[in-house]
């Protein structure tokens, strides 16, 4: 086999692919979410969302704003005065689990 033919064989596979690869799948959505992400986490948190898997920061957000209305609504000074110290706790933990995200997917 010469060459030429091994490099004709390959374009014919790439070609190939190529076909099959436009014909599977559907577009990516890109929204504000996949540009806030870092380059080196749109994929891995592209496939846990297509798996229906939430990032963990995402339930931290959420318990963040579950703690907010618990605050508003109370009444009690020294329950307030535990929301809003587990309030501020939770804040820190979800700035540090972003800043080591964001370190994380630029290298």
């Amino acid at each position: 086999m010469s060459d030429q033919d091994i490099e004709q064989r390959i374009a014919r596979d790439i070609a190939r692919w190529q076909r099959g690869v436009q014909e599977k799948g559907e577009p990516l959505v890109v929204d504000e979410g996949w540009l806030q992400t870092p380059p080196g986490l749109r994929l891995p948190f592209s496939v846990l969302k297509s798996a229906g898997v939430p990032p963990r920061e995402v339930e931290l957000l959420a318990q963040r704003a579950a703690l907010r209305e618990r605050l508003e609504a109370c009444s009690d000074t020294q329950q307030c005065a535990r929301l809003e110290r587990a309030l501020s706790e939770l804040e820190q933990h979800i700035a540090f689990r972003l800043e080591a995200l964001q370190r994380l997917g630029r290298g």
